[in-house]
C-alpha cells in the first residue's frame, strides 16, 4: 500500500506533514470526500502556521534566511542615493540591530555624504558577512568596547556618553540603517571590511588595499 504526503515547510521549527488516501498496486489513488475535506483543512491550518511564523520575524533575519548561501553581498532591497528622495521616506525605525547601526551611522558619519554614510553602513555589514568578525551588528560595532581606545569604533570605548543631540541627522541615518539592512545592495565600499578619516593615518592602513573614497571617509580591504 502507498499513500500522499504533502509536506509544507515553513521558518525554523515549523513543518507540517500530512499523509491521506491510499493508493493500489497499480498507483490508482482513492480518497473519501471526508479525506479530501480533512486534508484541504489541514493545508489550511498549516498555511497559517507558515504565516505565524514569517510574522515573528525581525526583518534583518528575514533577509538573511532568504539569501541564498555563497552570496552574502548580494543585495535585495531597494538603494536609495537621491538625498531628497532618503528624506521623503517614512521614518526609520526597527530592532537592536537597526538601533546598532543607526547609532554607528550617527557618531561615526552624520556628516558625512549620503554615499558616504552608506558605505560607512556597508563596511559593518561587510563585517558581519566575514568569518573574521562577530556574526550580528551589534556585535561588530561593540567588539572590544570595555577597553578605552581599543575598540573597533571609538565612540564607544572613549569614556563618553552617547547622546543624539541632533535629531534631524539621527532620523536620516536611521533610514539609511534600515534601507541596508533591508537588503540594499553594497555598491559604495568596493568589498570594504576597513575605513579612517583623513584625520588620521593608521600604521594598518599601507598594508591594506585601498577601495573606495566618499568625503572625509577612506575605504580599505585586506587583500
Amino acid at each position: 500500500m502507498g499513500f500522499r504526503c504533502a509536506v509544507l515547510k515553513a521558518v525554523g521549527a515549523f513543518c507540517v506533514v500530512i499523509s491521506v488516501g491510499t493508493a493500489s498496486a497499480d498507483g490508482v489513488a482513492s480518497t473519501s470526500s471526508g479525506a479530501s475535506l480533512a486534508f484541504n483543512s489541514a493545508l489550511l491550518r498549516a498555511e497559517r502556521v507558515q504565516q505565524d511564523g514569517l510574522a515573528s520575524l525581525q526583518p534583518e533575519r528575514l533577509i538573511k534566511i532568504s539569501t541564498p548561501l555563497g552570496r552574502k553581498s548580494v543585495g535585495v532591497g531597494r538603494l536609495v542615493t537621491n538625498v531628497s528622495a532618503l528624506n521623503a521616506m517614512p521614518k526609520a525605525t526597527g530592532g537592536a540591530q537597526w538601533r546598532c547601526l543607526s547609532e554607528a551611522l550617527y557618531f561615526e558619519a552624520r556628516g558625512e555624504t549620503l554615499k558616504g554614510q552608506i558605505a560607512v553602513a556597508e563596511v559593518i555589514l561587510n563585517r558581519v558577512s566575514s568569518s573574521r568578525f562577530p556574526d550580528t551588528v551589534c556585535g561588530v560595532i561593540n567588539q572590544g568596547t570595555g577597553r578605552k581606545y581599543a575598540c573597533q569604533f571609538t565612540y564607544t570605548c572613549d569614556g563618553r556618553p552617547e547622546h543624539i543631540s541632533e535629531p534631524a541627522a539621527f532620523d536620516r541615518v536611521g533610514k539609511v540603517a534600515r534601507m541596508m539592512l533591508n537588503g540594499a545592495p553594497r555598491q559604495f565600499a568596493g568589498g570594504a571590511t576597513f575605513y579612517h578619516t583623513t584625520a588620521v593615518n593608521p600604521r594598518w592602513a599601507s598594508k591594506f588595499r585601498r577601495t573606495a573614497r566618499h568625503g572625509v571617509h577612506l575605504f580599505y580591504a585586506r587583500s
